[in-house]
């Protein structure tokens, strides 16, 4: 049964362009394979189920791989440590811990409902984002019709006289002129920013500089800064729920984030805990300034401290900054459109004027 599955599988290889993984498809396995094993189905039988249930082709090969590492004895957390591109270091280590105290669909059910909240959150930052990207988008293709149509057809208007133009007019023919004349050579350099940037974008360098730039943007910085801080909270949750010791934590938690800024924090804050640091001091050492992690990050944090209630104050921190992420979208829409329409204003300005100062010189020197 498993070679005959094998070789479907293999048939779809040749198809298949885009290998990618979605929330979506991940909380579908761990949901149906934690359903599985509560119902007392052996591990290969639910991976069989749920590789019937999977509907995306490329996550169907991985999960047959798996099946043939744990069919050669291997327990499911080995056999999805071998394929890092697919299982998460931070997933693997939850179901490690729990297949340990025989709890495995516990793990599971705890990986879905946690991929569940990421993919809910991610989905309500692209739909709010939607709507100012639909906004100048618009805004960009009205300009550009303007500069490659509507100017150049004004121009024989004001050529057939001998009137010096105003300097808006003459910037705006320019202006126009630069885009009909250098067309292809525009769309060559954005294609070649664009292949340059799907080169460069897996570079460290490419990572930091990316991440950086988009912390410190006014409205989006607090958006993505609250997604991160909500999402590794929530991983944070699900590591201390499965007794993942501390150290090894603060290195897994960041994967839940997909940072290289806060991936490098929280390398040096489990380094400096290794050397019997509080995790409070080790946070405020490494973030002076209180940017990225903020007051009431460590707070919550140094509550932890005291407590010893990790669990619980971690899960709270992921509602909190859930909150801040809703907050921070709706603040970020709240300035889109004025945003939208001051540089609809400026341009629009700019058109009248140029045009009609230039019609009122032709006017005047006819007359």
């Amino acid at each position: 049964m498993l070679n005959k599955k094998e070789n479907n599988i293999d048939d779809n290889k040749e198809i298949l362009l885009f290998k990618k993984i979605s929330d979506l498809d991940k909380y579908n396995f761990y949901e149906y394979l934690s359903v599985m094993l509560d119902s007392w189905v052996w591990v290969i039988e639910a991976l069989e189920s749920v590789q019937d249930k999977i509907e995306n082709i490329y996550f169907k090969q991985r999960i047959n791989q798996l099946l043939v590492f744990i069919n050669s004895w291997d327990p499911l957390s080995k056999a999805m440590k071998k394929d890092p591109d697919t299982f998460w270091v931070h997933e693997v280590s939850i179901i490690e811990a729990w297949e340990t105290t025989w709890t495995l669909d516990k793990a599971l059910a705890d990986l879905a409902s946690n991929i569940k909240n990421i993919y809910e959150l991610k989905k309500k930052i692209k739909s709010s984002l939607t709507y100012p990207a639909i906004i100048f988008l618009f805004l960009f293709v009205a300009v550009a019709i303007i500069l490659m149509y509507v100017i150049p057809n004004l121009q024989p208007l004001f050529s057939g006289f001998w009137v010096e133009l105003p300097f808006a007019t003459k910037a705006l023919i320019a202006t126009s002129n630069f885009f009909v004349n250098n067309f292809l050579l525009i769309i060559f350099f954005i294609l070649s920013i664009f292949i340059w940037l799907l080169i460069y974008k897996n570079t460290d360098s490419w990572k930091e500089n990316i991440d950086n730039f988009i912390l410190n943007t006014p409205l989006i910085g607090d958006v993505y800064k609250n997604y991160i801080l909500s999402n590794i909270s929530l991983t944070m949750w699900n590591l201390v729920w499965a007794w993942v010791p501390t150290i090894k934590m603060l290195k897994l938690v960041w994967k839940s984030s997909w940072s290289y800024v806060y991936n490098e924090l929280f390398l040096l804050i489990a380094k400096k805990v290794e050397l019997w640091e509080k995790i409070v001091d080790s946070i405020s050492e490494v973030d002076i300034d209180k940017f990225y992690f903020p007051t009431s990050f460590v707070q919550l944090m140094s509550v932890w401290e005291r407590t010893a209630n990790l669990e619980v104050i971690s899960f709270k921190i992921h509602n909190q900054y859930k909150r801040e992420v809703e907050y921070s979208l709706i603040n970020l829409t709240k300035w889109i459109e004025p945003i939208a329409v001051l540089f609809a204003s400026i341009f629009v300005l700019w058109f009248a004027f140029a045009i009609f100062w230039a019609i009122m010189k032709l006017t005047t020197s006819i007359n």
